[in-house]
């Protein structure tokens, strides 16, 4: 944990650095390439920095208090969003890996779906959700699901067909059904795709809640925020790069948030690997059968197995990674 607050550190540093480094340079030599750099627009992060802790308003709350009340209820519409889009996607690949006809059929619009800009399909949501009465901070959810569902679907099929055929052909000898594959052997062997996808989704879950309270006309949230600021840019760029800076962070902290959720879901699981290395199947999946079958399995109940002898003539033993098998 240390080692990553100070990694993280000492590239915050060397970003300040840069920042500061070329701005000075690129003010002293007075160049205008790409752009005219002044401290209209590129202030020093100090000054921004220092923005947050000045109230916008005489006698009114800090900048920093007012930017995160907008980030808080910015972050429950992206929360709200990013289940929404999730679970949406999930069981969009759930059905996609039963059928390869809907796979080669749906997956191209999937695709598509992504091309066509959020700017452009924001406006229509608000106008759809908001004439059937519902909240305008519902239909950024949706706007911010819109852009989190695509990356869950393509990992979650791509990790749901990952799963090792030899253990799907054990469970097809012991008549598992579609459901039972799926829970016991496909979304285990998912998980890391899953969590991979989590992750880029967390940060376009807070794109797209900014995004949609744009045409939502939601003054509440930092698209708000980011809006106002943008009209007294030219006598106060400091509030707009303060707000810029906050919905970083908070794209920062869901990212973060995701990453600590797989990292203690990754905690305490084995992996089964071959006495050649590679990974094979899902410690669930021995005490399935055991379950299932109402015969003894060839693992225990680590998943380690009872007897050295290979499954079968064409695969070698099996063992939990790190662990010597356990004789009888």
């Amino acid at each position: 944990m240390l080692r990553r607050a100070f990694v993280f550190l000492a590239v915050l540093a060397g970003l300040w650095g840069f920042w500061e480094g070329y701005k000075a340079l690129w003010e002293a030599t007075a160049w205008g390439w790409p752009f005219d750099v002044n401290d209209r627009t590129m202030p020093h992060l100090h000054a921004i920095v220092a923005e947050l802790f000045d109230a916008p308003q005489r006698g009114g709350d800090l900048l920093i208090v007012i930017l995160g009340k907008f980030a808080l209820f910015t972050a429950q519409e992206a929360a709200v969003g990013f289940a929404l889009g999730a679970s949406a996607g999930f069981l969009l690949a759930v059905v996609l890996v039963h059928s390869s006809l809907l796979q080669r059929g749906l997956l191209p619009y999937v695709v598509a779906s992504q091309t066509v800009p959020i700017l452009a399909i924001a406006p229509m949501v608000v106008v759809w959700l908001g004439g059937r009465g519902l909240p305008a901070w519902f239909a950024v959810s949706v706007i911010a699901a819109y852009l989190t569902f695509f990356p869950v679907t393509i990992n979650a099929l791509r990790g749901l067909q990952s799963a090792d055929p030899r253990a799907l052909e054990l469970m097809e000898s012991y008549a598992a059904g579609r459901w039972a594959v799926l829970w016991k052997l496909r979304v285990p062997a998912a998980m890391p795709y899953l969590f991979a996808a989590f992750k880029i989704s967390a940060t376009a879950s807070i794109v797209g809640a900014i995004i949609g309270e744009l045409p939502a006309s939601i003054q509440d949230g930092l698209g708000g925020a980011i809006l106002n600021y943008n009209q007294y840019y030219a006598s106060a760029p400091n509030r707009l790069w303060a707000t810029n800076i906050v919905a970083a962070v908070l794209g920062m902290s869901f990212f973060a948030t995701s990453s600590s959720v797989h990292c203690s879901c990754d905690e305490g699981t084995p992996m089964l690997v071959r006495s050649s290395g590679t990974q094979t199947s899902n410690p669930r999946l021995a005490r399935w059968v055991t379950r299932f079958s109402g015969s003894p399995s060839p693992w225990n109940a680590n998943c380690a197995p009872l007897d050295p002898k290979p499954w079968n003539s064409t695969t070698g033993p099996l063992r939990v990674l790190g662990s010597a098998p356990l004789r009888r």
